[in-house]
């Protein structure tokens, strides 16, 4: 941890925070040596963020909402154990965080909060001119999509969807294997959310993570919302781990978009079954009654303007190991990767018909950023990808720029959840993506993420 703060101390002195936002060299705006923050929402993630905040020098945390006071003296005890100063705190009600933003020692916010509050919070942010950052997904509805993007060109104001998957290290490694050409041109991608998170959306009142059958106003941390989604909506409420990643080496929103979706559902019977299953549960129990909306693996398939397709698969409510899934194929071979199996053909370069593991192409095609920094991202939370993405977030804020994974990112990945919602709804008919760059994605470069990082 103090080599991580010793790196990004001398790093910000030294101004090289182009190295991890190549995508700066195009533009140079007066760089402020100290960005103040505003967080609002500092449950898990939130408190994710915090920590790695803390840690920068170039960064003071100067204020906090949430309407949790448990969450609230948690981060005020971190904040002291840190040596930081004191900020301001909010969340006397619902919308103490507009508060926040009227104050003029925070330049940018990062927004952690339940789904439905996103695009109302970020938008009140980029209103208020401050630089926003916004956990996944970004926004519930095809308006609020509409929304950020407007909202951002009305005020200038930018926004970056915090995707963290997009900089996991296997992730950004096939990312160079795409940009160099291995696979050639590239033809089908899949990828999805796949993870066991029943115990997640239910626990017993007590303990975040403790198991039980109740959610909702008497349940805690994610339990008290999430499972809301799953009970009302037949959608892939949550397709942006899997689609950030592949959206990016396929270059959606520069130089390619998503035109159309279709989607389907299986029938809902998860989480009915873990209901009566469960030891605090039964077939007596009330929420044994609940019928469930959401089906339990929900499958989207994509077609682009460069005629690629993607397939998404969303499931949460079965048991299962976590798997993202990703599959990358072009005409000249593919690989198939995921944290506990990873394996590559090409043509040329494999024996005939045969799958290789992975390990000597991930070391040679490794991401200059994880060869040079990867060491001091160690420990930043999610096998360090926590570590690159905010600061990312840190470095385009610092310079008042448009962040990597923009607004029109947001956006555009986001929709998957109403239009699959509408597909399913519609016996899988198919839905026309909005074109949320209005016509500007035929001439919008793509990030080259390989320039000035060796």
């Amino acid at each position: 941890m103090n080599s991580r703060r010793n790196f990004i101390k001398a790093t910000s002195a030294a101004g090289t925070g182009l190295l991890f936002m190549p995508e700066m060299a195009f533009t140079m705006n007066a760089q402020k040596s100290q960005l103040k923050v505003g967080l609002i929402g500092v449950g898990l993630r939130g408190t994710n963020h915090l920590d790695n905040l803390l840690l920068r020098d170039d960064v003071e945390v100067t204020a906090l909402c949430d309407i949790d006071p448990a969450r609230i003296d948690l981060c005020r005890k971190k904040i002291r154990e840190a040596g930081k100063p004191a900020p301001k705190m909010f969340g006397k009600d619902e919308y103490d965080y507009r508060n926040l933003l009227d104050l003029q020692e925070v330049d940018a916010v990062i927004i952690a909060t339940p789904w439905l509050w996103h695009v109302r919070m970020a938008g009140d942010a980029m209103k208020a001119g401050k630089y926003t950052g916004v956990e996944v997904s970004a926004a519930n509805t095809l308006e609020e999509c509409w929304d950020l993007v407007n909202i951002h060109e009305e005020t200038g104001t930018h926004l970056m969807i915090l995707e963290n998957v997009n900089y996991r290290r296997d992730v950004m490694a096939v990312l160079h294997m795409v940009r160099q050409g291995l696979f050639g041109e590239l033809v089908h991608f899949r990828c999805g959310y796949q993870h066991d998170l029943r115990h997640v959306k239910f626990n017993d009142g007590k303990q975040p993570y403790g198991g039980g059958v109740e959610f909702g106003e008497n349940a805690i941390s994610e339990a008290k919302w999430r499972t809301q989604h799953s009970l009302r909506r037949n959608a892939d409420v949550y397709p942006t781990h899997g689609l950030g990643p592949v959206a990016t080496m396929a270059d959606i929103n520069r130089g390619n978009r998503f035109v159309s979706l279709t989607a389907h559902a299986t029938k809902a019977v998860g989480l009915h079954n873990y209901i009566v299953n469960h030891p605090q549960g039964g077939a007596n129990h009330p929420n044994a009654d609940l019928k469930w909306k959401q089906g339990d693996v929900i499958t989207t398939t994509i077609g682009t303007a460069k005629g690629e397709t993607i397939i998404i698969t969303h499931d949460c409510n079965l048991p299962r190991p976590y798997s993202l899934g990703f599959r990358v194929q072009g005409v000249n071979g593919l690989t198939e990767f995921d944290y506990y199996d990873k394996r590559i053909y090409v043509e040329g370069k494999s024996d005939e018909h045969q799958w290789e593991k992975m390990d000597d192409y991930l070391d040679r095609y490794d991401h200059p950023l994880w060869k040079k920094y990867g060491e001091y991202a160690a420990g930043s939370g999610h096998g360090g990808m926590d570590f690159f993405v905010i600061n990312a977030f840190v470095e385009s804020a610092k310079q008042n720029i448009a962040p990597p994974l923009d607004v029109y990112d947001a956006a555009a990945w986001s929709s998957v959840t109403p239009l699959s919602e509408a597909s399913i709804a519609n016996n899988g008919a198919p839905q026309d993506f909005p074109d949320f760059t209005r016509g500007n994605w035929i001439k919008r470069t793509p990030y080259n993420w390989m320039k000035d990082t060796y």
